[in-house]
């Protein structure tokens, strides 16, 4: 007997957003097509009330501060929902929450909100595969052991999660900024279409550290292949080796051990190894008199690709410095 069913057509991989650095006034930015999120940068980031925009709270390194623009080959659509603002188009799903822990409860509880109320709005949307997150928070190393901002937060992120990474962890970063120690930020990307998570054969997987990391290890994955395997959403990076940091106190030896973790990173996605000028990355910079060491070391090792110098505080606080971004293929 003949069928009349049609056969079922397999959609198309999303392709991912385009993430570039962009020297612009923020007005202009938001009103090219297909802008899906737009950051600035310390205090001197431009105002907007567009949900799709975020003033992040680390200062920047470099003489002039560009913005950082996403865009997707679709229209977006965007809105807010309290201290939740978001913007959708062409599959890709940003999302933000920014909140003050005096007025949630403290660290735990405001870190718990936050991944709470994402959770609850993601839940509600095609967009669902959780491919990056961002974390930043004040004070990051301040307390001891378990007493440490940082441990607290991945206790309030881990107790407010629920099963919202049922699938596997993002990728992601945790950075201390400089502004008000209570001012928390989360912002992500998401898909409706699911990515493919990478970890780096020469370091332990973060949910896997040992207990000396706190009583709630990390909960993130070392990168993600987004969904068209035309981009690696990279997380922050630093000189850690097995779980341990490595080179303490030497910035030269840091910045190369993160750069074979970059590699090692590539490689464990199947992509080729280096960076080119489609490859924008973030170096989060502890000590802001080390920014031109930096800069110039970068240069030297990854000449041509866009480089963002942020002046923020390394989770660990015997590292120096952190480098996220993307790779395109």
């Amino acid at each position: 007997m003949q069928s009349c069913e049609k056969p079922q057509i397999e959609p198309q991989p999303r392709r991912a957003p385009r993430v570039s650095y962009r020297a612009a006034e923020a007005a202009a930015l938001l009103a090219e097509a297909g802008t899906l999120a737009l950051f600035g940068f310390g205090a001197g980031a431009p105002a907007s009330t567009d949900p799709r925009y975020l003033p992040v709270a680390l200062e920047t390194l470099d003489a002039s501060a560009p913005l950082e623009l996403w865009q997707v080959d679709a229209p977006v659509s965007c809105g807010s929902d309290g201290a939740l603002c978001w913007s959708a188009g062409g599959g890709w799903l940003f999302a933000s929450i920014e909140l003050d822990e005096h007025q949630h409860g403290g660290p735990i509880a405001a870190a718990r909100l936050a991944y709470e109320q994402l959770h609850r709005f993601v839940a509600t949307r095609d967009e669902r595969h959780v491919q990056r997150v961002w974390n930043y928070l004040g004070a990051i190393n301040q307390g001891e052991g378990d007493a440490e901002r940082y441990k607290h937060f991945c206790d309030g992120r881990a107790a407010g999660m629920g099963d919202f990474f049922a699938e596997g962890f993002p990728a992601a970063t945790a950075i201390g900024h400089h502004g008000d120690p209570h001012r928390l930020q989360v912002y992500l990307l998401a898909c409706d279409q699911g990515g493919l998570r990478v970890e780096n054969p020469r370091q332990v997987s973060a949910w896997r550290y040992p207990r000396q990391y706190g009583r709630t290890p990390p909960s993130f994955a070392r990168a993600m292949v987004l969904p068209a395997h035309d981009a690696l959403a990279i997380s922050g990076t630093a000189a850690v080796v097995g779980h341990a940091s490595a080179h303490q106190d030497n910035l030269d030896a840091q910045l190369a051990e993160t750069l074979t973790n970059l590699e090692a990173l590539l490689s464990s996605a199947g992509m080729a190894a280096g960076f080119d000028a489609r490859s924008p990355l973030k170096t989060y910079v502890r000590h802001a008199a080390d920014a031109e060491r930096v800069r110039e070391f970068l240069q030297h090792r990854l000449p041509g690709v866009p480089l963002l110098l942020l002046h923020g505080d390394i989770c660990r606080r015997e590292l120096l410095v952190e480098i996220d971004g993307w790779r395109y293929a």
